[in-house]
């Protein structure tokens, strides 16, 4: 018992807890993408079709994602976290049992409602367990787990296919989450009052409703959706690109897939560093920079003839983008009171998910339409990183714009 009382006294295994949360909910999402030529193959569904399926998770995730954030700064990270952990494991081995579009639809959808309250619940565990000084890298590195997910999703998923099959694997991915929210149970602690986050009389006024009429958030959900509609669409539709337009198999699109990530996943947490050590009070100067750099590359990679140079401009283009991740979500956690964490990261969160929505449904109706052509899907990815970049140009000094905002 003393062992179990220590390590849940330890911030950073607290923290380590998080980030295999976030893992595995990467995992749980993304190995569809992997697994989206077999469910075609057996459901008779085309690439428009598909995109309407993936895009059904973000449904469900976009539409309870401020509600969730609301839950979690009313009850607390721990209860919401385990909740939407049983929930969307359930919903992960259902998906294994699906026989029809509609099926699958529903099934997604609901998968995406049962996850919804897990970002903004960690997200405010961060601030509950972390002092603020501590926040941004703290949160970088547990969100640095969204590209290693993404990176360890065809790795994982290629090999459980070819020896269980698409329908088996979904089953066993969801025991793993089934035995997490038992761990989350037992370690996660009840989070201690600190002393740097007492908040001062104007910080604990800010409520939902200071933050919904606060036009520096809605600059912040709007660079987020820009952004995350160019890393969904890069995740969800990369391993179809590589496997009927590279000319890859399977396995071999599952190892070239996983590479992109794995360079975000090191992004996010050298973004983290950078932001706090050089970029401090200039976040957003380090988002725009490192946004233009990934749609440079990202052009260069479905332009380009070689494989190899292809490969590598993917990984450079996630390398860049991902450390935009960092630079955007790094604001919230420096400026904002515990209170309201919650419902500020499910704000700017729900951008992100009406982005997961949007993009991979868009890309499908754009390589249906352009008869297998993924450039069309590729431009409109470009088109929507140059959004994210004008609304990071378009935000002033963050902390005082909020600070007003409340005060007023």
């Amino acid at each position: 018992m003393s062992r179990i009382a220590a390590l849940a006294g330890n911030n950073y295994f607290i923290l380590f807890l998080l980030f295999f949360g976030w893992i595995l909910a990467y995992l749980d999402r993304m190995v569809i993408s992997v697994a989206l030529t077999s469910i075609g193959s057996d459901l008779h569904l085309e690439a428009s079709s598909l995109g309407i399926v993936l895009s059904s998770f973000f449904a469900g995730y976009a539409l309870m994602q401020i509600p969730g954030g609301w839950l979690a700064d009313k009850y607390g990270s721990k209860r919401i976290m385990i909740v939407a952990l049983i929930m969307w494991s359930l919903f992960t081995a259902m998906t294994g049992l699906a026989w029809s579009l509609m099926s699958l639809l529903a099934i997604r959808f609901l998968f995406g409602i049962g996850e919804s309250g897990f970002p903004a619940a960690s997200s405010k565990a961060i601030a509950e367990y972390f002092p603020k000084a501590g926040r941004a890298k703290a949160q970088s590195a547990m969100l640095s787990s969204n590209a290693f997910g993404a990176a360890l999703a065809p790795l994982f998923a290629a090999p459980m296919m070819i020896w269980l099959g698409w329908r088996k694997m979904f089953v066993m991915i969801a025991l793993v989450g089934f035995i997490l929210a038992v761990v989350y149970a037992i370690f996660l602690r009840k989070p201690v009052q600190r002393g740097d986050d007492s908040a001062k009389p104007s910080e604990q006024s800010m409520s939902l409703k200071d933050l919904l009429q606060t036009p520096t958030m809605w600059k912040l959900v709007v660079a987020w959706f820009g952004l995350d509609v160019v890393l969904w669409g890069f995740a969800s539709w990369l391993p179809s690109y590589l496997l009927k337009v590279r000319n890859l198999d399977l396995l071999q699109a599952g190892y070239v897939a996983s590479l992109p990530f794995f360079a975000g996943g090191i992004a996010m947490l050298l973004g983290g560093w950078l932001v706090d050590r050089y970029f401090a009070g200039r976040e957003k100067y380090f988002a725009i920079v490192v946004q233009i750099a990934g749609v440079i590359f990202l052009y260069l990679m479905f332009t380009t003839k070689g494989l190899e140079s292809a490969i590598l401009y993917q990984i450079l283009s996630a390398f860049f983008l991902y450390a935009g991740f960092a630079g955007i979500w790094s604001l919230p956690v420096k400026i904002l009171p515990t209170e309201v964490m919650g419902s500020a990261s499910g704000m700017i969160n729900f951008g992100g998910q009406v982005a997961g929505f949007v993009s991979p449904m868009v890309m499908g109706f754009l390589i249906t339409a352009f008869n297998g052509s993924y450039d069309a899907a590729f431009w409109f990815l470009i088109l929507s990183a140059v959004i994210s970049i004008i609304a990071c140009m378009t935000l002033g000094n963050t902390q005082k714009s909020l600070q007003t905002r409340v005060a007023g």
